[in-house]
């Protein structure tokens, strides 16, 4: 089995729906908030093959926490539930960054939504240094692995190494390091296979494309080749193939595409679009909605600026995760068939050593964001709140959700206390 007792669907649904709720925190912090509770709290999903689908989706273009929520969804209840997981990840963030958006372009930046954020932004900092702890005790245990932690941390925190360049060099001398090692003997990869029979990947491929191209296409017979909805559905479904390592790498790359080149928006819409992915929850990469909102919005053609910027966000957010349901089901078989090879399994163990400096990368650099803001004095309120969150999860082990909910308040009240 996957872990421990395997959930019934209706209630690894519900929990999806939950986590689509509270996965605050960009990549780092919704890795953080399934270890805990799919790992540690619901044990529905073992430490080895939780770290191996992590593993894994850090090679995928796209973004990896989604992708991960689908695998683990996929290991629980196969094709549906990875479909239902890896859905539920991104929806709930889609509903409410549609609604934001609609605010901002209508009325601007409202008070009281901005101070809801910033208390949100303090627990999740305090959840993402927990899972940097928690996933590096287990994932670091030998020297070579803090090796690769460091070189990791080192090389994307003060090099600027790409993302891609540093997972796959691990992988590479992970690899290398396990090649001549025995298989391990407590798994029986027939067994797995046989238990974890995936769809046949002809039709993961043709049902998979035709699913991601026939929304764009219907557009293109409705709207014509150059309408902002249309080419939103080209531009993003041609970036949903290159973006390795999520939403950090796209956002220049998409950022100059959409401001210079197509001039859907302007370099600083571009920016409050990232403030409000940054603090609602879902990917990071939920920005390219708010990017498709607003080029819709203002390139609406014969639509209304609402139903184009509708359609937008629709389109874009479509093209941009349909692919990653693709990755999954084409690769998760394959990875699964190929626990117990010794040097697969050096490879992605030696992954994960990286991934933990690449996490500790994201917590720092988001940490600098909240604690630190560019526009203002240092943040004090954020400072003692992460560090009350940080002590109730890690000592007092407080659930996630009440640490969320109670700083998103406490953000709030912000404003008529200070």
């Amino acid at each position: 089995m996957s872990g421990g007792e395997s959930p019934a669907f209706r209630d690894a649904a519900r929990f999806w729906f939950k986590l689509g709720l509270i996965s605050f925190g960009g990549p780092s912090g919704q890795i953080a908030i399934m270890h805990s509770e799919l790992v540690e709290k619901r044990k529905w999903i073992s430490e080895e093959r939780f770290l191996q689908a992590l593993n894994f989706c850090m090679l995928l273009p796209g973004p990896e926490a989604q992708q991960l929520a689908a695998y683990c969804g996929w290991l629980l209840h196969r094709t549906w539930g990875g479909i239902v997981a890896g859905s539920l990840f991104f929806l709930p963030a889609a509903v409410l960054l549609w609604i934001l958006s609609y605010v901002y372009m209508a009325f601007g930046n409202v008070p009281d939504i901005v101070a809801v954020f910033d208390g949100l932004k303090s627990a999740v900092l305090a959840i993402v240094m927990v899972a940097v702890i928690r996933i590096g005790t287990k994932a670091l245990k030998t020297p070579d692995r803090w090796g690769l932690a460091v070189a990791a941390f080192v090389g994307i925190f003060f090099f600027k190494l790409p993302f891609p360049l540093i997972v796959f060099s691990a992988a590479l001398i992970g690899w290398l390091m396990g090649r001549g090692k025995k298989p391990d003997s407590g798994s029986d990869p027939k067994e797995q296979l046989e238990e974890l029979k995936g769809l046949p990947a002809w039709k993961v491929i043709v049902f998979g494309a035709l699913i991601w191209v026939a929304p764009v296409l219907g557009f293109h017979a409705w709207l014509g080749l150059d309408h902002a909805i249309v080419q939103e559905g080209l531009f993003f479904s041609k970036a949903s193939m290159v973006t390795f390592g999520g939403a950090y790498a796209v956002l220049p790359y998409v950022g100059q595409q959409a401001v210079e080149v197509h001039g859907w928006m302007d370099e600083g819409q571009m920016m409050d679009g990232l403030g409000l992915a940054e603090t609602t929850p879902g990917p990071l990469v939920m920005v390219l909605q708010f990017v498709g909102f607003v080029g819709g919005w203002q390139n609406p053609g014969d639509l209304s600026p609402v139903m184009a910027a509708t359609l937008g966000a629709f389109i874009t957010t479509w093209v941009t995760f349909v692919p990653c349901f693709i990755w999954i089901f084409l690769g998760a078989p394959h990875v699964e068939r190929l626990r117990g090879h010794p040097g697969w399994s050096a490879a992605l163990s030696a992954v994960t050593a990286a991934v933990v400096g690449v996490i500790l990368n994201l917590a720092i650099w988001f940490g600098l964001h909240v604690l630190v803001p560019e526009d203002g004095p240092f943040n004090w309120f954020g400072l003692i709140v992460s560090i009350v969150a940080f002590v109730g999860m890690y000592r007092f082990k407080w659930d996630v959700v009440p640490v969320v909910l109670g700083a998103g308040v406490l953000g709030w009240l912000k404003m008529f206390l200070l």
